[in-house]
């Protein structure tokens, strides 16, 4: 038959009801609001004190020390051949603040380049301690005897790092420990005679030294500060001693710094497509949330106030062996023992510490912040902070701090009551509409952080990552 229907045929599938593409003209889309990868918990921001800087700067007030940090030294290389910069050589304790480049020169000329492979002693203790040692490249080991006998790693120098000046102020007998390297090294090395030869031939050195060694010899706390005269434990009616407590001179000053953008919307769009969200508050919440992300990447890597800038030479230690282990950790606990209060890390730190844990089969505790559990040693809790770099060759930092103004920690400082404020210290100010109708909003965030004492932040540097240790 003509009209007969075949199995298979168009007729037998011939739509019943309504198709859903068709549907879905006439419903209403669910939305979320804009996302963003690049938001992150920001735990920095939260957890750091912030202090009211009413006028825009913020001094720091130390009693007087006398003690001078050891500084890092930079170098330049030419192939194989490494020179220290003439004017690094002030990061030296006793030539910090000598500016007579032509001398520093004359130093930087007289240091002689030594190659030493790993397992190497530079220098031996128990021999004749005649040279100042500046690292220029590897990792060492300062070995010296433990109680009872045994050896033991007194410490550990990486590039830039030196020692011992002390040798060439005045003749020690010998090496106080040995230097090993533990990689391939490369050492400049300055002897004492090489150094005396130019003291002799310049008499603002020769003056320079002289006052430091004055300066050394007034008595120091342990912490290096000049020194308040106290008596204890006496009887009867002794003379009492007399003192005061002497201040710095020139302090250090912390200014806000700002971080800002112009948020730029069409009029059109803000005017008309604004159901169900409302397109400025939404480019704003974004932006907002970018100039955040900003403003932690900043406190952790600006080079005037950032925390891995600051921190103090003597707060920083490298690992013994590469990844972060629970020794490691123990190490820089010892540099801020005093309350600390967090850890900070890269979260690929974090995994690689606790990759470490689980090879010695440790098995570190958790605590409770605001409704999260975050890993924590010694009871003191680490959070993740992606704005801490990771190196090429795979390395980075862990950071301990103390906060708290009270504390002598460290503190975020910013100046809440600005104009047109929509949170502390961070605003949005309306800047017109130019002659395409395009409407301008300036967004800008002041913030600092500072340091009060040094050691309120520890840095344990050279933190390797991925790397397992058989």
């Amino acid at each position: 038959m003509a009209n007969s229907m075949k199995p298979g045929s168009e007729q037998e599938h011939s739509q019943l009801s309504l198709g859903t593409a068709a549907a879905r003209q006439l419903a209403t889309t669910t939305k979320s609001v804009p996302q963003m990868q690049g938001i992150s918990s920001r735990w920095l921001l939260k957890l750091l004190p912030w202090v009211q800087v009413s006028g825009g700067v913020y001094r720091v007030n130390r009693r007087l020390s006398y003690a001078v940090g050891d500084g890092r030294v930079t170098f330049t290389t030419t192939g194989a051949r490494v020179q220290v910069i003439p004017q690094e050589l002030c990061e030296l304790p006793l030539l910090r603040g000598y500016d007579d480049v032509e001398v520093l020169t004359a130093l930087a000329n007289r240091f002689v380049q030594k190659e030493f492979k790993a397992g190497d002693v530079i220098t031996e203790k128990g021999k004749e301690a005649d040279s100042i040692c500046l690292i220029a490249h590897g990792k060492v080991n300062k070995l010296g005897a433990g109680k009872y006998g045994d050896q033991t790693v007194l410490g550990v120098l990486a590039d830039g790092d030196h020692y011992s000046y002390q040798a060439l102020l005045e003749s020690q007998d010998y090496w106080q420990f040995t230097a090993k390297a533990v990689t391939p090294c490369t050492v400049l090395i300055l002897e004492q005679s090489a150094f005396e030869a130019v003291v002799d031939q310049s008499p603002s050195l020769k003056k320079h030294i002289e006052d430091f060694k004055a300066r050394s010899k007034k008595k120091q706390d342990t912490s290096g500060q000049a020194a308040i005269e106290l008596a204890a434990g006496h009887s009867g009616e002794p003379v009492l001693p007399g003192t005061y407590v002497d201040y710095e001179t020139s302090p250090r000053e912390y200014e806000l710094s700002v971080a800002q953008t112009v948020l730029q919307i069409h009029s059109r769009v803000a005017d008309l497509f604004n159901e169900p969200m409302n397109q400025t508050e939404q480019q704003l919440r974004l932006t907002v949330e970018a100039l955040k992300e900003r403003k932690e990447h900043e406190l952790i890597n600006n080079r005037d106030f950032g925390l891995l800038h600051n921190a103090d030479l003597s707060q920083r230690i490298h690992t013994r062996s590469g990844p972060p282990t629970p020794d490691d950790m123990d190490e820089l606990l010892a540099t801020v023992w005093k309350e600390p209060s967090f850890f900070l890390a890269h979260p690929r730190a974090i995994a690689a510490f606790g990759q470490e844990c689980n090879r010695r089969g440790i098995y570190p505790t958790s605590t409770e912040m605001n409704g999260n559990m975050v890993p924590a040693w010694r009871g003191v809790p680490i959070f993740p902070c992606n704005k801490i770099p990771i190196s090429d060759s795979r390395t980075s930092s862990i950071l301990l701090m103390r906060a708290g103004e009270k504390n002598q920690g460290v503190v975020g400082l910013h100046q809440a009551g600005i104009p047109d404020e929509i949170e502390p210290s961070l605003n949005v100010r309306f800047m017109g509409i130019n002659e395409k109708a395009i409407i301008s909003y300036l967004v800008s965030s002041y913030f600092s952080a500072a340091v009060l004492i040094p050691d309120a932040l520890g840095i344990l540097e050279s933190v390797e990552i991925g790397r397992n240790q058989d």
